[in-house]
């Protein structure tokens, strides 16, 4: 396992589960490292150049821009060699590694939380149909759902997953920002959240939209923007996504 962050961490946890042999685990920093490779009981290395060559398959799951540089130093001779990013291509490892692949999990990582792996999305893609063959077995241990997708198709899951989480919680930060603001807590969302987010699960997000936006509330709407005027960006949001909200909900009711 090259990496030991959030990813690395929860792969290593399942793999470890389902029975298979971590040997070592790779971290720039020597407590991350030592951390997960005790959880799993593997050996560790701080260096890149003791990374041990008895292992069949290797795990790369470190930030998109250092991907590369571990290509440059270590020597993976014919094990597979994958990478767990949604954005970064295969083809990074062409002319660098005999056999290899892509190892992306569906799901936002956290060390502190633990998570039911089974339900998490495998996508895989492979250098060779006897490499994805490999992949498949393996992921098929860890999760319920394996998913055989190339390398653009997996950028624009990416994409997804990117306004699906990331622009969503920051709407959630934004949203305890305003009630901050104006000396009120957080927690009187949380139902609310749990609550939007399982409807749109069960019947998809386009039929369950709620809001001023929808109903053309212009009245609701412009008392909103003058609320807003404490934060001129949060406001330009503000506008923005009721636009799109509108747009959308339009774009529905023609088809």
């Amino acid at each position: 396992m090259i990496g030991a962050g959030n990813v690395a961490t929860h792969l290593s946890a399942v793999l470890n589960k389902t029975g298979f042999v971590i040997h070592q685990v790779y971290s720039r920093t020597e407590e991350s490292a030592a951390k997960l490779a005790e959880e799993t009981g593997a050996s560790y290395t701080t260096d890149l150049q003791k990374i041990t060559g008895e292992s069949g398959l290797y795990i790369i799951a470190v930030s998109d821009h250092a991907i590369e540089l571990i290509l440059d130093t270590v020597s993976f001779g014919s094990a597979i060699v994958v990478h767990t990013s949604g954005s970064t291509p295969m083809k990074i490892f062409k002319h660098k590694v005999l056999n290899y692949g892509v190892l992306y999990p569906l799901q936002t990582f956290s060390k502190e939380r633990d998570l039911d792996m089974s339900i998490v999305p495998m996508c895989i893609e492979a250098s060779s149909s006897a490499n994805l063959e490999v992949l498949n077995h393996i992921c098929s241990q860890l999760s319920d759902r394996v998913v055989f997708m190339n390398s653009k198709k997996r950028l624009t899951v990416h994409l997804s997953a990117v306004i699906a989480c990331n622009f969503s919680n920051h709407l959630y930060s934004l949203a305890e920002y305003v009630l901050r603001e104006n000396g009120l807590s957080v927690d009187l969302l949380h139902p609310l959240i749990k609550e939007t987010s399982e409807k749109a699960i069960e019947f998809g997000p386009l039929s369950v939209q709620t809001g001023p936006a929808v109903r053309n509330d212009e009245n609701v709407i412009k008392k909103h923007l003058e609320l807003l005027s404490f934060s001129p960006e949060l406001k330009e949001i503000y506008d923005l996504i009721s636009k799109s909200i509108r747009n959308l909900d339009q774009e529905k009711r023609k088809n």
